[in-house]
């Protein structure tokens, strides 16, 4: 008995169109990085076909595409290191980001194969990596100049809160990206998920959804449904063990909870070593049999109790619904002090996915 995903290819689909909605104008840079959020890279990447291009963040994950014969353009966000990495992109017929001087260097002085799509990023205001609004000029006259690199160039930068709708920082950097792209001949690339959701004029010529894609709320309020989506991953497991405990019992490690009266207490086959969130507070919700129940005391590595009074009809064998449909993973990551991207990201592969057309 162990946990199981199910990844609803459907709702990921759905929420792939609601992008379309909201951007109906921009092409679609899919960011299927990190296993796609968790719920397997190939199975997300060929569900999500219908998207301009993917983007995924090192070279291994371009591989594991292109050796599953995947031929759409796949853009490395983290960019190059050495040369090996970028002769083998260059023959991958990978989209570079161009981030800083050295990979610039990098281009200007290896052979390649045929000349690379290059996306130069432009730091606005994340302070992560991208080169000065001030360098932005003397970057593309190099990269124009440099026959390992086709044309038209790319630009994208990123916003550092986009999903606090009314920071004022959101509408500095995009004025800062404006003007370091004034005059310059290419396809712009600004907005991530929370940022699609604010509208023109951040849309841009390219959008890049991520968590929105995999049916997650971008902002730190509201629900996924609220905004349209549908959730892809439903989590769950099943009821071991079903037991009665007295008034004062404490539960699991660390005694941290007592039973305030007589009770029953399910036992549920998952824990961190799945990836359930190890800091998931006493009260977090679970679904047992479709009804909102809590978990109480710490999560331990295979087990999770649960307070069964909302329940008291459950059995061994009854499944546990830990996030997914009937249960938004963003309510599970506020009760464990984490965000939905952590906890999609952090399922282990003792999780086994089962996919839904």
């Amino acid at each position: 008995m162990h946990a199981e995903a199910r990844i609803d290819l459907n709702a990921l689909q759905h929420n792939l169109l609601r992008v379309r909605e909201l951007a109906p104008m921009s092409k679609i840079l899919a960011v299927i990085k990190a296993n796609g959020y968790g719920h397997g890279i190939v199975p997300v990447a060929t569900a999500l076909g219908d998207a301009d291009a993917y983007a995924v963040a090192n070279l291994e994950e371009a591989l594991t595409l292109r050796n599953t014969g995947v031929d759409k353009p796949i853009v490395l966000l983290e960019g190059l290191v050495d040369k090996e990495e970028l002769q083998q992109s260059s023959i991958q017929q990978l989209e570079l980001v161009v981030h800083h001087p050295h990979q610039l260097e990098l281009l200007e002085k290896v052979k390649l194969a045929e000349p690379m799509r290059v996306w130069l990023k432009i730091d606005t205001g994340m302070h992560r990596i991208g080169i000065s609004p001030d360098s932005a000029d003397a970057f593309m006259r190099r990269l124009y100049e440099c026959p390992q690199v086709k044309k038209p160039i790319r630009i994208m930068s990123h916003f550092a809160n986009a999903d606090q709708a009314d920071d004022p920082s959101i509408q500095t950097q995009f004025e800062l990206f404006q003007s370091a792209v004034r005059g310059m001949t290419a396809e712009l690339s600004i907005a991530n998920s929370a940022a699609i959701f604010l509208g023109n004029p951040f849309h841009q010529d390219w959008v890049r959804p991520g968590i929105m894609l995999y049916g997650a709320n971008p902002f730190p309020q509201g629900t996924a449904e609220d905004l349209g989506l549908q959730p892809v991953m439903t989590l769950s497991t099943r009821l071991i063990a079903v037991n009665t405990r007295r008034k004062g019992e404490v539960i699991g490690y660390g005694s941290t909870w007592s039973c305030p009266e007589d009770m029953p207490l399910g036992v549920a086959a998952i824990g961190y070593g799945d990836g359930y969130p190890r800091h998931a507070v006493s009260g977090t919700p679970v679904l047992v049999n479709g009804t909102r129940a809590q978990i109480v005391g710490r999560v331990s590595m295979d087990m999770i109790c649960i307070d069964l009074r909302a329940c008291e009809d459950a059995r061994i064998g009854d499944p546990v619904v830990l996030w997914g449909e009937g249960l938004p993973v963003d309510e599970v990551a506020q009760c464990a002090n984490t965000i939905s991207y952590e906890l999609l990201c952090k399922i282990t592969s003792r999780v086994s996915l089962h996919y839904t057309p």
